[in-house]
């Protein structure tokens, strides 16, 4: 017996019957032998861990633009909270945690430089519509490893495109994930709109903190204990009524005070804009891209598509480079002087 299947016995013993086992996935798109040491789901894992798109996340905004302090979250350390919060509640709840890891890990890939500034201008620019979870599952199975993808389970690509409140994934697991985002994103943009003085603790409506607690650490302990709680020996993975109302009202107040705010929103314009001359300039120049996009396009995928692929892939300051690169005059040099 191998090591994977001593490590998939183990799963059949000792997780919950509402657990995804790795030997009940549906597979890969393309068959491929197992791996002697790591089940499937664990190799999901690694692999996001270690392409090149989850790399750029360090790079990429998750509320605040360009901040200056080292303290801010970006799109890569609100990743990691993310999974940090979905492994606890798994395991808690006795869940597959490789396939719990594999999706928060996943699970923004496709997010674009400056955050939901440039998921919006995108949207408005391309055809057929841009979302970032949609460009997570399209990064994973075909633009990662030179348009060879992932080749992930089919699992992992559910419960990354369906994590956002609207959609239901197909897994607990899945569903762990799309309330651990919720529950990192509020508490972390609280954490870092404090240290940008944009708001401070005693601005949050007395009766959400009286529901949640009076701290970043107090709410994350509510929220999570009250997942884990109301979430036991059940399918389904939910809050209480009390606490989801709460949450739902701290996020309205995070949409009223920091998501819409103009001291901590003004530079979108300008990231808008810029998206918007950076797909208007490749429309007309697609030689500018890298070869594989041009090949994209040959190969039958719509312009607009390639270029939303070449620009959502793009960290901030590589935008701002290519930006400048474009549509900013370069300084006259002579010789010797």
């Amino acid at each position: 017996m191998t090591i994977r299947e001593q490590m998939e016995d183990m799963e059949a013993k000792t997780l919950s019957s509402y657990a995804t086992l790795s030997t009940a996935s549906r597979g890969r798109d393309v068959d491929e032998p197992q791996c002697d040491i790591r089940p499937i789901f664990q190799r999901d894992r690694d692999r996001i861990l270690h392409c090149k798109a989850f790399r750029r996340l360090k790079n990429k905004t998750q509320v605040f633009l360009t901040p200056l302090g080292d303290h801010y979250r970006t799109r890569l350390s609100h990743t990691l909270e993310v999974s940090q919060n979905a492994r606890t509640i798994s395991k808690a709840l006795r869940l597959n945690e490789d396939l719990t890891e594999a999706i928060a890990l996943g699970h923004d890939l496709g997010h674009t430089p400056f955050g939901h500034a440039g998921e919006k201008i995108l949207n408005q620019l391309v055809s057929d519509g841009f979302r970032h979870n949609e460009q997570s599952v399209r990064i994973v199975e075909l633009l990662e490893k030179d348009g060879q993808g992932l080749n992930l389970t089919w699992e992992v690509r559910d419960g990354i495109k369906n994590h956002q409140t609207s959609l239901t994934p197909a897994t607990p697991e899945g569903k762990v994930v799309r309330l651990s985002d919720k529950i990192a994103y509020v508490n972390a943009d609280i954490d870092d709109a404090i240290r940008a003085e944009i708001l401070t603790e005693d601005d949050i409506p007395l009766d959400i903190r009286n529901t949640l607690g009076f701290s970043t650490r107090a709410r994350l302990n509510t929220l999570i204990h009250d997942v884990i709680t109301n979430s036991k020996d059940t399918y389904d993975i939910h809050m209480s009524d009390e606490i989801f109302q709460a949450m739902s009202e701290l996020r309205a107040f995070m949409f009223k005070s920091v998501y819409t705010n103009p001291v901590a929103k003004g530079e979108e314009v300008k990231a808008r804009r810029m998206i918007k001359e950076l797909f208007e300039y490749y429309t007309f120049h697609p030689e500018d891209m890298p070869e594989r996009f041009q090949e994209m396009n040959a190969e039958g995928t719509p312009m607009d598509r390639v270029i939303a692929d070449y620009i959502s892939g793009m960290t901030d300051q590589y935008a701002v480079t290519k930006f400048n690169e474009y549509f900013m005059p370069k300084a006259w040099e002579v010789d010797g002087y």
